[in-house]
């Protein structure tokens, strides 16, 4: 089922995509590497659905708040624990792959805007064998500020030429995602959620498809 609020869109030249969660499943291995690392910081220990829930900004915006002047300190921990369980536990949403190959087949630029570490990032999409779909793969600390601040998005359209605008398209689960979207002049689009929850009210998705046949047979039709 589609749900569609707003005035029509143009056809996208550009689909932009979030990672965690918008094309990958990866709540058990954040929350996993975030909890190591609560316990060696001597931090109270999160639920998953806290995890859910509070995990939205980059490493470098959210780590200051948690743990102070020692967040480099909790980066690394974190960090080192992800990078040792990521790659085995990955694993990609249902029907993600099929939407990204034939999106890409319809000639329509693809591109991540992700506040996932860019190294591991890119790991990840190597690793699925998804990197060839994307003319750009942007993660935290690729540009000079991380989503949902523009910058990310200008530099996954870099190579594609095309401006952010009406024709481009940022696909996300988070209202962070319909944030950055927003901000830079693109289509916030949710996947795969009602748009219900309350992080949505402020910034409200354009389009939410509860899936992502959906999402490619909406775009097949304009």
């Amino acid at each position: 089922m589609t749900t569609i609020s707003g005035n029509a869109v143009p056809r996208p030249r550009a689909v932009l995509f979030d990672w965690d969660n918008t094309l990958v499943d990866s709540w058990p291995t954040i929350h996993e590497a975030l909890n190591h690392c609560m316990a060696a910081m001597d931090k109270p220990l999160w639920s998953l659905a806290e995890t859910m829930e509070k995990v939205r900004l980059s490493l470098r915006e959210a780590f200051p708040h948690h743990f102070g002047e020692r967040w480099r300190e909790a980066q690394t921990i974190y960090l080192d624990r992800f990078r040792a369980i990521h790659l085995e536990r990955l694993k990609p949403l249902s029907g993600r792959r099929e939407l990204l190959e034939n999106l890409a087949a319809q000639g329509i630029y693809l591109a991540v805007v992700s506040n996932k570490t860019g190294e591991i990032l890119r790991r990840e999409a190597a690793y699925l064998g998804w990197a060839h779909l994307f003319g750009n793969i942007v993660g935290a600390g690729d540009a000079a500020v991380d989503k949902p601040a523009c910058e990310p998005v200008t530099l996954a359209l870099a190579p594609s030429g095309i401006a952010p605008g009406e024709d481009v398209w940022f696909v996300g689960d988070t209202a962070i995602d319909m944030e950055c979207a927003i901000a830079s002049g693109c289509v916030p689009v949710l996947l795969g959620g009602s748009g219900e929850a309350a992080e949505f009210f402020r910034h409200i998705p354009r389009f939410i498809f509860a899936d992502p046949t959906a999402l490619f047979r909406h775009v097949q039709g304009l």
